[in-house]
């Protein structure tokens, strides 16, 4: 992903939550990148990565439309489920989608991974794993994204590149989705 946003040269890239020690580090070694989280930053400052403390089940007003590039990283999956401070909320996902959707100007990129399997499934306290196409379903911001391309790493580490998401037939038990879509700019 890093080499997605590194590719595509965005003004702004904004991360939600992503590993500091892991995506948000490999992209803030060539530009400068900031993270929305609901848990306070601690690391040591770092001149590429600027934090904003937030709740993406709640957004603010004033973070709607603000950057051209956002990504959300083995995130979404525990929206709700109140491990990491937020309120336990049975539809977090969904409302985060929303909330993230909306960060994007028309036109932007959102890169967005979680978990995959076959069926749906909760780890109550830890995370959600979702079928592959379930995404769609979530929220109606949803519509307002083209898919550009899917990626998945299968249940043995394999990565498979640019799959057509809609002639996918998933049967794995736990891998991950990696998806790239564009705000449309009509939305």
């Amino acid at each position: 992903m890093a080499n997605f946003v590194f590719k595509n040269t965005p003004t702004r890239h904004v991360d939600i939550g992503s590993r500091i020690d892991g995506f948000v580090a490999h992209v803030a070694t060539f530009r400068k990148i900031e993270v929305l989280d609901i848990r306070p930053l601690e690391i040591d400052a770092h001149d590429n990565i600027a934090f904003i403390e937030a709740d993406l089940m709640k957004i603010d007003s004033g973070l709607e439309a603000m950057s051209d590039s956002v990504s959300c990283l083995h995130v979404i999956e525990h929206f709700g489920l109140g491990r990491y401070g937020d309120k336990l909320d049975p539809d977090g996902h969904k409302k985060a989608i929303g909330n993230i959707i909306s960060l994007l100007k028309p036109g932007g990129t959102l890169y967005i991974s979680f978990p995959i399997a076959a069926k749906n499934k909760l780890h109550f306290n830890a995370h959600r794993v979702f079928h592959p196409r379930d995404i769609f379903s979530w929220n109606e911001a949803v519509k307002e994204l083209e898919l550009l391309r899917f990626d998945y790493v299968d249940d043995v580490g394999d990565l498979h590149k640019d799959v057509d998401l809609k002639s996918f037939e998933y049967d794995q038990k736990y891998g991950c989705g990696i998806y790239t879509f564009k705000k449309l700019s009509n939305s």
